[in-house]
């Protein structure tokens, strides 16, 4: 009898792992504990695809008698089930794992706490702006295992990787390993910070000499695990301070450079990035960073920097009404993410924060709020730890809804206000994720503006 693969998880990454497995022969079961009725028509269609569903409670001996068990990102790796096969000998393995075991060409893999979407989303754009075969998914956009069909040599793949993701690889391995930065996330998934920063190191488990591990000069944590990488070291600071010797990228005079082999020169001009927030062009520093050593020339990096208009969900402008902008920044599902977001403007913010707490310290939000923060609008499961924190700091008003909070933000703004979702939680309290949430958030906005015109 032939063991199946089981693959566990049915959201987007899950589905398409299924489907590449049951187009290539596989005997494939697809588990999910959900009941059917609350699966997505793409999960349900797999069964046309020859895949077998099982939902509701999972059966430990589906999962100890397969084959190998791939891991979508969104199931918790100590999942009893899981650790049953693995106790069996079992193999298991994330979706980016698959992917990477069928894919030709290169990967440059981008992980971090905060960033990694514009950061990736950025080295795809150059990349592409370079004449190459440049592939853009992981944990934006497309699954890498939609992605693998048709690469060859020439083929470079940009891949955010989560720390879900990551700590189910075994033999992935990036040719570009990006770590922008650590803070404390996700603690409602991992078991502790220790664990959350092996998953992440494991950006650079299998890089060899010939490669590169891109890290941060500012992040202590980060430099000592990048130490630990076989791979080329190139630092880059975002502060504009000195970096130290050897190969790096920095800003200097308004211009952003990279010294390599010790040569020193221009990526792109500061002032033709168009996104909002310092911390934004320090991403696609970055991104010009790995850009280059992938062989991208820099005018194409200048192209591809001035044509850039960033990533949905990511201080994306929404709306602008009576004079107050609107921005969706639905992607900043962390305090630290958040604080960047709220620096990002000189002007009154209104934010919107909440949702599932995952940990850090709302507290920290306080010295933003306090420079020019003009209210809180507190939402979801977190609402009443965000007004426990912040109250202090600028008023706080609990909302039962996203769009009641919308709509209070919306009469108490005032020309030249921003209007700001930067919730510093997860979404699942309320939305499916952070993409729901964000589409939600614009289309209170639009509703406004459409009410506005009328």
């Amino acid at each position: 009898m032939v063991r199946p693969v089981v693959v566990v998880g049915l959201a987007r990454s899950g589905v398409a792992a299924a489907s590449f497995l049951a187009r290539r022969g596989a005997a494939v079961v697809a588990a999910d504990r959900k009941r059917e009725g609350e699966l997505g028509e793409e999960a349900l269609r797999l069964r046309e695809r020859g895949v077998r569903l099982e939902t509701g409670p999972h059966r430990a001996e589906t999962f100890t008698g397969a084959a190998m068990v791939v891991v979508s990102p969104g199931v918790p790796w100590e999942l009893p089930a899981l650790e049953a096969a693995r106790a069996a000998g079992v193999p298991v393995i994330a979706e980016i794992e698959l992917a990477f075991r069928h894919l030709a060409g290169r990967v440059a893999a981008v992980t971090g706490t905060k960033g990694k979407s514009t950061t990736t989303a950025a080295l795809g754009a150059m990349l592409r702006e370079a004449g190459f075969d440049a592939r853009v998914g992981g944990n934006i956009g497309s699954p890498l295992v939609g992605l693998v069909e048709g690469s060859t040599a020439a083929t470079t793949f940009a891949v955010e990787v989560s720390s879900f993701q990551l700590e189910g690889t075994v033999r992935f391995h990036a040719h570009v390993a990006v770590w922008l930065n650590l803070s404390a996330d996700h603690l409602d998934r991992h078991p502790s910070l220790e664990a959350y920063v092996a998953a992440k190191a494991r950006v650079f488990a299998n890089q060899e000499p010939g490669d590169w591990a891109v890290v941060n000069a500012d992040d202590p944590v980060v430099l000592e695990e990048a130490r630990r990488a076989r791979s080329r070291k190139l630092l880059f600071r975002v502060t504009g301070e000195p970096l130290p010797s050897g190969d790096g990228a920095f800003f200097e005079g308004g211009l952003a450079r990279l010294r390599k082999d010790g040569r020193v020169e221009t990526l792109f001009r500061r002032d033709e990035v168009v996104l909002p927030g310092a911390h934004l062009a320090g991403d696609l520093l970055v991104a010009a960073a790995a850009a280059r050593v992938l062989g991208a020339p820099p005018d194409a990096i200048a192209r591809a920097v001035r044509a850039f208009r960033g990533v949905e969900h990511v201080l994306e402008h929404v709306a602008t009404i009576g004079g107050v902008d609107y921005y969706n920044d639905s992607k900043a599902t962390n305090v630290e993410a958040a604080r960047r977001s709220l620096e990002a403007f000189a002007r009154p913010v209104l934010v919107v924060l909440g949702g599932r707490y995952k940990g850090g310290d709302f507290q920290d939000l306080a010295p933003a709020l306090r420079d020019h923060g003009r209210r809180v609008l507190a939402i979801g499961e977190a609402r009443e730890r965000v007004a426990s924190a912040l109250s202090g700091a600028v008023p706080v008003e609990a909302c039962a809804s996203l769009a009641e909070a919308v709509a209070r933000a919306h009469a108490e703004a005032r020309p030249g206000d921003v209007v700001l979702l930067a919730p510093a939680c997860s979404s699942f309290d309320m939305f499916a994720d952070y993409a729901d949430r964000g589409r939600a958030f614009k289309a209170e906005v639009l509703r406004l503006a459409e009410a506005g015109r009328g």
